[in-house]
Parts: structure tokens; sequence; C-alpha cells
């Protein structure tokens, strides 16, 4: 593509959150001319993804990937943010990858091309016509991040920019144990002050009444902080975080939240078990256990049927505040759409079911990101209490902004 006056490629803003949307916008092209767009990442683990979009420029040589059409690539169609949520790990990459901000004081940084022709690989041995050079961030400044290490409870806690006090929220991932910080410091830029709760070790608390304990205490820290509105500190749990987000909710005469938040979790709970049990309940039913095509695991159909036995569920009729829960009509690990159901008819029986709302995605699996997170079928997962590595099945991400109310 010959031309006196080079492509200008524009990202606007260069610097921003995560789920902040950007402008991508390439001038000075040959009017008709066919380009490709190509973003990269290098991740915290070493892997490179990539997402490409082919266009053919206007009749005033202009490419705005906010609203032209994508004509192939990872991606087709009007999609502002198809750069992002459409990323792949690069051809000959390891499988099962998922792509995660592990320290989240520093931004990811994607390198945003423009390349002429549509092409669909070696972009890295051609030189683009034009790049620049991105960051997005979940830690917006001004946001402080605390190790919290007290009463036995381990987490980072999140606090906003500005005088407060802010609501605020326990955050608590799923099944795979760990400290997982991106979400709490997403929360807080926010405005909520956010722990980020620390999984303790399978069997390192022997008791259901040491584990209530632990979870009671953490909430406690997120309540009796100075910044924190005591009466307005929320639950919100993932997977395993949202089974351990309605025993709360339900059980504890301690915790008092003001909302729940349950993503791709279940009700399916042994009353006085540890967290533990629901890994033996699922070993007793691992025969129900089957694989898709690719060998992914599927573990949706150990909890289904949905029992009826009383005993081996989280008694919702019991929760007095509100509660939402978000699913997907995909999810192949847990049957949170079943679950979801059975919810919904206990609460109602209690009289409590106008404190329920539902929100159900369409081909849409069990890990649900925050906004323009890239979407992948599978990914490696390491059982916290086994330590064995499986590929499961997790379809797709689905891209929720963030839009809990200060006010609820």
């Amino acid at each position: 593509m010959s031309q006196t006056i080079p492509p200008i490629l524009s990202v606007l803003p260069t610097r921003a959150l995560v789920d902040e949307k950007f402008k991508v916008l390439v001038e000075n092209l040959p009017a008709g001319s066919p380009v490709t767009l190509h973003s990269l990442h290098h991740s915290e683990d070493k892997d490179y993804w990539e997402a490409y979009a082919h266009y053919i420029s206007d009749h005033r040589g202009t490419v705005s990937v906010a609203e032209d059409l994508s004509f192939g690539g990872t991606y087709t169609g009007i999609e502002p943010m198809g750069l992002l949520w459409s990323m792949r790990p690069v051809p000959g990459s390891r499988t099962g990858l998922r792509l995660r901000k592990m320290d989240v004081r520093s931004p990811m940084l994607v390198n945003i091309s423009v390349y002429s022709g549509h092409i669909a690989e070696g972009f890295r041995e051609q030189p683009p016509l034009a790049s620049v050079l991105t960051e997005r961030w979940y830690m917006a400044p001004g946001v402080r991040r605390i190790d919290i290490k007290e009463k036995g409870v381990r987490g980072t806690l999140f606090i906003p920019p500005g005088p407060g006090p802010f609501p605020g929220l326990m955050d608590m991932w799923g099944g795979g144990g760990g400290l997982l910080e991106y979400r709490s410091a997403l929360l807080a830029s926010h405005g909520y002050v956010s722990l980020a709760l620390e999984y303790f070790s399978p069997g390192e608390l022997q008791s259901a009444d040491l584990e209530f304990k632990y979870f009671e205490a953490a909430f406690n820290i997120v309540k009796d902080h100075p910044q924190v509105i005591p009466d307005r500190v929320g639950l919100f749990g993932l997977s395993l975080g949202a089974v351990v987000t309605m025993c709360l909710a339900a059980e504890s005469t301690i915790t008092k939240p003001r909302c729940c938040v349950c993503v791709s979790g279940s009700h399916i709970f042994p009353r006085g078990e540890t967290l533990s049990g629901i890994n033996k309940m699922m070993a007793r039913n691992s025969h129900k256990a089957r694989v898709d095509e690719n060998n992914h695991h599927i573990w949706r159909d150990l909890n289904l049927p949905i029992t009826s036995d009383l005993s081996m569920k989280v008694d919702v009729g019991r929760i007095n505040c509100p509660m939402l829960l978000v699913n997907g009509h995909d999810d192949q690990n847990t049957p949170a759409v079943e679950s979801a159901e059975d919810v919904a008819q206990m609460m109602h029986t209690a009289g409590n079911d106008h404190l329920l709302t539902r929100l159900h995605y369409p081909d849409t699996g069990h890990l649900i990101e925050p906004p323009y997170s890239p979407h992948f079928r599978a990914t490696n997962f390491i059982m916290a209490s086994t330590k064995a590595k499986d590929e499961m099945h997790q379809k797709h991400v689905i891209l929720l902004k963030w839009n809990f109310s200060k006010e609820t």
C-alpha cells in the first residue's frame, strides 16, 4: 500500500480500566483498502494472546472499529471491543489456557496494530503500518491495596479513593482456592470496599463450625472497617463462593448482608458439612461425570436431578436480603439454572421470592468474568483437594457490566 502520508492509528483512551470501552480508528488509508486490525498481549504466564479482524476503509480512507463491520477474523460484525473479548492464545500455545491478571498493581499491556491486506497469521513476521501500546487496568488510580492477615483471615482489601465511607463487599471465588484479586480491585475502582478472600486449604479447618466462623470473621473485617458503611456490606460469590454466600445469608446470625450476588453457583450443600463435603458428594456421584467431544470434563450431572432432601440443600427460604443469581444456560460444570429454579421455588414457598432476581444468559458457560475478558471454551483446573489437573468445559464468559447500585 503505497502513499505519501502514512496511516494514522489512534486508540482512545490508551490507558483505561479493563471494563472501559476504547475507540480504535485508522485514518489516512486509500479508500476501499483492505486492512487487518490486530491485538497482542503477552500474559504474566508468558503466553501470547491475540485477536484480529478484517476491515475495508471507507471513502474517506478511514476504519472505525466502533462503527464498521469486520468481515472476518476472530470476530465479525460491528464489535467495538472485539479486539479484546475475542483474544485467544496464538497458534501453537499450550492447551486449556485462561487469561487472568495476577498482579493488579501493573496493567495488562495490549499492542494494537494495523496491517495491509486481510491476513490471518504471521503478524510478528511482517511490519505493521502503525501500532499503539495500550494499558488496561483493574485498579484505578488512588485505590488502596491492603494485605489482610488478622483473626485467622487471609486476603486483600481494596479501598476506593476518596473520603468514604463506602459500601462494602466480601468477594469469594470458587473451588480452585488461592487468592484472586482482580475482581475486587475492579469493584474498588467503582466505589466499593472489597475484600478478596483467600480460601483456606481443604481440611485446614476441621469442622463446619470453624469454617463458618472463618467467613464470619472475614465479613466483620469488612463491616468494621472505618471506611465502610457497616449496614451496607454485601456478599459476592462465584461457583463454590456462591454456595458459601447462600449458606452465610441463610444460616449465619453474625453475617447480615445487605445483598448477595451468586454467580454460577448452587444451593446443593449437605447441612452441617465442611466445604470438603462437596468434594465427597461429587466423588459419590462421579459415575455421572462425562466428557465432551474434545475430552473436556463435564460435571453438571453430578448434582442432577436436584434433590428434594432438605438436609442436602441450603435453606434459602431463610434468606432475608435481596439476592441476584447470575447463570449461563450452557454451564457444563454446575447445574446452575436448574438450581436457580429450585431456589426460586423454595423462596416462593417461604414467601420471600420478592427478594430474588435471576439473570440467565444463553450460550454462556460457567466462568462469568468482568467486561471484555476473553471468551474461551475450556480451561485447566487444578482441584484444590487433590492437586489433579483437569481440562474443564467452561464454554464462554459473558461480559457483565458492573451495575450494582450503591443505594442497595
